[in-house]
């Protein structure tokens, strides 16, 4: 049987370096909360067959907003760090060990369609998984502590992660039962820490993080553009 393709939308954070008092996944972008247009791309993909948010149990702004999809459910089981939403939302799901989890920042509201079918297509007979990331183009500069340059970084060989990041669901739950800490800040190097490769799948610059509240002026200008481009 063809293994399962489910996404899984870590949204338990509370956005700090947001600055709002909304929280960044429900603040309003184009007329609807950020997440709503994290999410219709993920429920729009053929491939998906179920998109999980996994949000904190005490979430009260979920349910004030309307979420049409039948591809869309939510999980109230969000944890302190990203790495134990994604756990808590791992361990709420019933999947076999081959079925594809693909999980997907909220606040990448942006991803563009084929870069999801991409990742998809580039990983679907993979035995690990990969994720989007995009070759490090500017040069890099390292910090001496006090906002001073202690020295230039060689960026040959860098990637900057994006989302999603598309593992195997047996191999994801261990990787991520196995490693805590402020070492484990994405998936990937969760299955980093058991040895194992996973795949640089190139990604789209569009797919960015919106982190600050200036951000929400570039995500609305992506998403017109993009909303013009298929018209």
């Amino acid at each position: 049987m063809k293994p399962r393709c489910v996404v899984l939308v870590p949204a338990a954070g509370s956005g700090s370096r947001f600055g709002q008092p909304t929280p960044k996944q429900y603040t309003a972008l184009a007329g609807q909360p950020l997440l709503a247009h994290t999410l219709r791309t993920l429920c729009a993909e053929p491939r998906v067959d179920q998109v999980w948010v996994v949000i904190s149990p005490e979430d009260d702004w979920f349910d004030q907003f309307d979420w049409p999809d039948a591809k869309l459910g939510v999980l109230r089981h969000g944890g302190a760090t990203r790495a134990e939403t994604v756990r808590n939302g791992l361990a709420a799901l019933a999947l076999a060990d081959d079925d594809w989890v693909l999980v997907h920042d909220a606040a990448r509201c942006c991803l563009p369609a084929d870069a999801l079918t991409r990742l998809i297509d580039t990983l679907d007979t993979d035995p690990c998984g990969g994720l989007l990331a995009l070759p490090v183009a500017d040069t890099l500069k390292r910090d001496d502590g006090q906002q001073g340059v202690a020295a230039t970084v060689a960026r040959d060989g860098l990637w900057q992660a994006q989302t999603p990041q598309m593992f195997r669901y047996g191999l994801l739950a261990r990787a991520l039962a196995a490693g805590s800490g402020a070492e484990i800040t994405d998936e990937a190097s969760a299955i980093e820490r058991l040895g194992r490769q996973p795949r640089l799948v190139r990604g789209d610059a569009r797919n960015f993080k919106v982190t600050y509240a200036q951000d929400i002026r570039l995500a609305a200008a992506l998403l017109s553009t993009h909303k013009d481009d298929m018209a």
